[in-house]
């Protein structure tokens, strides 16, 4: 695959958004002699076989489908951009950029050779039902279709599809500086889909119930279809997938025959299942100091590195004592966020830097802190206290009221990692003193938890890319199907929205700011640190490295993977 791919450079701004083990060794057997077979682990459960979804959106879907969605272009582990040319058959063409000139336009031409694992080529109309599928219900195209990233396809006005060709135009007066990433690893849908299989099983695309019917088999039903060099062949949502060269494949032929991919929510059996050659590797969502310490020096390549996934407590607006925002104003502030980040980076990463800002790092050029003037996150109780008592509460002995009726109890929850496990114990013991009791619940299905609003307190973490633009509208807009608990906040939809449509990254860094300094207020969402990831390969697997700036992570080059000499 590198004999087709062209560097694009761009500037990495910022960042943004968008789990059990298998018995075939990973030793080179499996069902004939001298197969080529690697064991991967994906630490936590996907909630659905598609991403677009707000259920399916998690990095742990992304994975589980690596090398069989296709894409137009990723970010690669030095933070370039590059176009997939196996995809493409040319870099996308920008046709106008200039809003006041005409519609701003672009197009995308998929390769000559570019087919679907049954052989239909793929084409134009590809892309235009996977954007339709991405945008708001109130686009139009769809009415049942909840994607988790809507920014880019709510914009488009027109398509006009051309055999391998589709040519966008925004409707008037918009325009969007991170157009190349409407169907690239990054998007909503990790890719694009088939568009021909909605006709094959008898829905037309272009009736808005129909596409949503499309939309949810796509989800529920495991993919028997490919557009990349490897397809599912076996597999399900509860223990693993098992993937195999797609024949139809006009790329670099994959090295290897069988990728199984388990999913393991348990990191204290990584260490044994690694060392007894029943997985060769994982890049895990989380942090485990003990983990990295045991991997060490057994005949794997180890690295840790802060990544693009940052931690932090989301609170369910919904919730009737939660809707109010004195409250919420008093739990973030009774919250230690460097308690959090020493207790569990302090011995391994003793370098964490506390997140300050929603959308960008601290070496981003638009890199603004909002959070230490606010007081969120200080643990200062006192200050806490004085909030709750200004807006009416009271202490009934060691229990937090309000009209002589208890505040809670609030259901705080994760998925079960050590990390997450050390917080949420952290975070209930912050809460109690002053008065608010908690009850520590985890789950295994992160999707499903947080697209049903199963929570009142929640810790998850966002994984980001060098792109920003959309992140304010995914993360708080009003409609947005990641919004999972449910802020609104005109003020924050109107930067959201004008960050995503800006002509320029630098306006749209302007509205991402304000859109940030509008959320801290509202006490909703509370950035911890940029959470240090570790990833770990046996040494018999060669072409596997991490990529931080994905949520593919090190499956982002899955075609290239290969066994050792």
């Amino acid at each position: 695959m590198h004999k087709r791919r062209k560097t694009l450079a761009l500037a990495a701004a910022g960042t943004s958004a968008l789990m059990a083990l298998t018995a075939c060794s990973g030793g080179g057997g499996g069902d004939g002699e001298g197969e080529k077979v690697v064991t991967w682990v994906i630490n936590s459960l996907p909630a659905a076989w598609g991403s677009i979804s707000a259920a399916g959106g998690s990095v742990y879907t992304v994975q589980m489908l690596s090398g069989v969605l296709p894409y137009t272009g990723q970010w690669q582990p030095d933070a370039t951009y590059e176009y997939d040319l196996n995809v493409l058959a040319e870099e996308p063409t920008l046709i106008n950029e200039d809003p006041e000139a005409g519609p701003f336009e672009f197009s995308f031409t998929l390769h000559e050779d570019a087919v679907w694992s049954d052989g239909t080529p793929m084409t134009g109309e590809d892309l235009r039902v996977t954007m339709m599928m991405s945008a708001s219900p109130t686009e139009g195209y769809c009415t049942t279709c909840d994607s988790r990233g809507t920014t880019g396809p709510d914009m488009v006005e027109e398509v006009e599809v051309d055999g391998k060709t589709a040519t966008f135009r925004l409707k008037e007066g918009l325009a969007n500086p991170e157009w190349m990433a409407m169907f690239d690893a990054h998007s909503a849908g990790g890719g694009f889909y088939p568009a021909h299989l909605a006709e094959e099983n008898g829905w037309d695309v272009d009736d808005p119930d129909q596409l949503g019917e499309y939309y949810t088999w796509l989800h529920e039903t495991r993919p028997e279809w490919s557009g990349g060099p490897y397809q599912i062949v076996d597999g399900d949502l509860e223990n693993q997938v098992v993937k195999e060269p797609n024949p139809e494949w006009w790329g670099e032929t994959p090295k290897l025959d069988r990728v199984i991919m388990s999913y393991n929510t348990d990191e204290g059996t990584f260490v044994n299942a690694f060392q007894n050659g029943e997985i060769d590797g994982a890049n895990p969502a989380q942090y485990s100091e003990d983990v990295i310490t045991q991997i060490e020096g057994i005949g794997a390549t180890l690295t840790v590195g802060e990544g693009n996934i940052w931690e932090h407590i989301d609170i369910n607006t919904k919730n009737e004592f939660l809707s109010d925002v004195e409250l919420r104003r008093a739990i973030f502030t009774a919250i230690d966020r460097d308690q959090i980040a020493s207790r569990n980076f302090g011995a391994g990463y003793p370098d964490y830097e506390l997140k300050n800002n929603h959308i960008f790092s601290s070496d981003s050029e638009y890199y603004e802190d909002h959070i230490t003037d606010s007081g969120q996150g200080s643990g200062d109780i006192e200050a806490a206290t004085e909030i709750l008592e200004e807006a009416g509460y009271e202490l009934d002995g060691d229990t937090l009221t309000l009209d002589g009726e208890q505040v809670g109890p609030f259901r705080l929850r994760s998925t079960d990692t050590v990390v997450r496990s050390n917080s949420l114990q952290l975070i209930q013991a912050q809460l109690a003193e002053i008065g608010i009791e908690t009850t520590i619940e985890m789950t295994d299905d992160l999707g499903g938890m947080l697209g049903g609003t199963e929570y009142d307190i929640v810790q998850f973490g966002w994984s980001g890319t060098p792109y920003f633009t959309s992140s304010p509208q995914q993360f708080w807009h009003s409609e947005s199907e990641s919004n999972f608990g449910g802020l609104e906040n005109d003020e924050v939809d109107e930067h959201a929205i004008a960050a995503g449509t800006a002509p320029s990254l630098d306006e749209a860094a302007e509205h991402a700011n304000a859109a940030v300094a509008a959320v801290v207020p509202e006490a909703y969402s509370l950035p911890i640190m940029a959470e240090p990831n570790y990833f770990f390969v046996s040494d018999r697997l060669a072409n596997v490295e991490d990529n931080l700036q994905s949520s593919y992570r090190a499956t982002y080059n899955i075609g290239e993977w290969d066994i050792a000499e």
